[in-house]
């Protein structure tokens, strides 16, 4: 066995500890159908939110996690439920007047709101997968209609007909008084409205493979299981997927907890093993509720998109799975520090800690190098301090402090410096509140621009660092936090800053010298 291996089956990174588990079903013998099958799902009532791709990017960690530990094939299917009755028009979308007529349509066949696709499922799986595919995910679409219409699922549809009861008697127990009267896990698309019909099953005939419902109109219609005539109800359909196609492993939110309890034991009744299964914590929005698809709250891909670059949304989904996490854009800054943090570790850790660097669950082997030679955080503070309307005048600042580095050999810095324009645009420069500096802090912020002014040392961040809290001890600041408080405070309009040495390094003595001028004469806080 190689290091490489041993290492992976003995690391405690989440990945390889939830791969051990789906290992373990094949301990015995591998899966006849050739295979380990993971699988994300996705209901496509609504555009598609961050925390779909979250699925999508920890699935295919572990699917990667598990690679490395079992030369057994793997294949990751991203399956969309579009088969489902459209039972609620989302308020984020357009035309939600056409919408509310096609509601009780399967997805597929509600129109397009933005008419540009087939139906609105159409129009929501080609919007998933445009983002998947810009990540490079490895996976299979697979749409629900088309499972049921051309009969993939046919041959457990008969099965679940025949077990119909012992459905029943695991779903009934779980429902309020009213629905478990009308309940069957069978659901009519009804001949003649193109509904999804939730309606009792009166009769069945597992020889003929047909059930008899009514529909409104009060006539009784028989129709057959099978060839997409029928789907099932959420937590039957869920299990009849794992049956039909032998999922081995799928997550699922913390919120579908039941489901999959349920689910499992459809599955089980169907006579399959349900999958490895594992439940995430969920992202809440700025207000701490639940993020949506239908609401459209908190961050959506393109939004993260927007202020950062890919690989630091994959480092924020990596971050411990089962902790709820607030996911907003205040986020961004500290997960693309972070990301880079981990690249510039990486090269000198040993294998073990390798295995449990998130960059190595994000690229695989292939880890990049940073050239993230200043932070996004400092970025932002220097975008502020320069009052900068685009990236060109970061580059200003940040070639003279690292005079090698340019936006050709320093892509991902000049893709930063672009980001951080565009996210202290929006959300920096509107919270900015500047205040006058007390007689003690504006004493020290003079010593400290009169000291600048005659600085001959070095432009080194440590050594400016300890300047600056020399003059902080000097001018009896107790504790020293207050000092460095006084300073985002007064020079920048923000409760919190950068190391303030680094700072200074890259914005530049006169520079800094300038700001502090300014910020005395009350040109600072008179401007906000």
């Amino acid at each position: 066995m190689s290091d490489l291996r041993s290492e992976a089956l003995n690391s405690k990174a989440w990945p390889f500890e939830e791969a051990r588990r789906v290992l373990k079903r094949y301990e015995k013998a591998p899966p006849e159908k050739g295979y380990v099958l993971f699988q994300t799902g996705y209901g496509p009532s609504g555009l598609p939110h961050i925390g779909t791709f979250g699925e999508v990017a920890r699935t295919t960690m572990v699917r990667r996690a598990f690679e490395m530990i079992s030369d057994i094939p793997t294949k990751l299917i991203c399956f969309s439920d579009d088969m489902d009755g459209f039972r609620k028009v989302p308020g984020n979308v357009p035309n939600q007047d056409m919408l509310a007529e096609d509601l009780n349509l399967p997805l597929t066949k509600v129109r397009d709101p933005f008419g540009t696709h087939a139906g609105f499922a159409q129009h929501n799986n080609a919007r998933l997968c445009e983002f998947l595919d810009g990540f490079g995910f490895e996976y299979e679409f697979a749409s629900a209609t088309d499972y049921y219409t051309t009969g993939r699922f046919d041959d457990m549809l008969l099965v679940a007909l025949e077990r119909w009861e012992n459905i029943q008697e695991i779903m009934l127990p779980t429902l309020g008084p009213d629905r478990r009267a009308t309940y069957s896990c069978f659901l009519p698309i009804s001949p003649k409205t193109g509904h999804v019909l939730q309606v009792p099953t009166l009769e069945r005939n597992v020889s003929k493979g047909t059930i008899v419902y009514e529909e409104p109109d009060g006539e009784k219609v028989e129709i057959p299981v099978t060839g997409g005539h029928v789907k099932m109800q959420w937590k039957p359909d869920w299990a009849l997927r794992w049956a039909a196609l032998g999922v081995d492993y799928e997550m699922s939110g913390k919120d579908l907890i039941d489901s999959v309890t349920q689910s499992s034991k459809i599955c089980k009744a169907l006579g399959k093993a349900p999958p490895v299964s594992l439940s995430y914590e969920l992202f809440n929005d700025e207000n701490g509720q639940k993020i949506s698809k239908s609401k459209g709250n908190g961050l959506s891909m393109e939004d993260w998109l927007s202020y950062a670059a890919p690989e630091s949304l994959q480092y924020f989904m990596y971050q411990k799975p089962k902790t709820a996490k607030r996911l907003y854009f205040d986020v961004i800054p500290k997960a693309v520090d972070e990301y880079h943090q981990q690249l510039r570790a990486y090269p000198d850790q040993d294998l073990k800690a390798q295995l449990n660097n998130p960059v190595y669950h994000i690229h695989g082997a292939a880890v990049p190098a940073s050239d993230m030679v200043v932070s996004f955080a400092m970025l932002l503070n220097l975008a502020s301090a320069a009052s900068a309307h685009d990236k060109a005048t970061l580059w200003g600042f940040i070639g003279k402090y690292a005079p090698d580095a340019s936006p050709e050999t320093h892509p991902a810095l000049d893709a930063a410096a672009g980001f951080a324009v565009r996210y202290y645009e929006n959300f920096v420069k509107p919270e900015k509140t500047f205040r006058l500096p007390s007689d003690q802090e504006r004493a020290a912020l003079a010593d400290l621009a009169d000291r600048l002014r005659v600085w001959d040392g070095d432009l080194d961040a440590e050594t400016l660092q300890s300047e600056v809290f020399a003059v902080g001890k000097a001018h009896g600041f107790d504790p020293l936090r207050d000092w460095f408080s006084a300073i985002y405070e007064v020079l920048l309009g923000a409760s919190q800053g950068p190391r303030f040495g680094g700072f200074i390094a890259l914005y530049g003595l006169a520079e800094t010298v300038d700001l502090i001028d300014r910020a005395l004469a009350g040109d600072l806080a008179g401007a906000a």
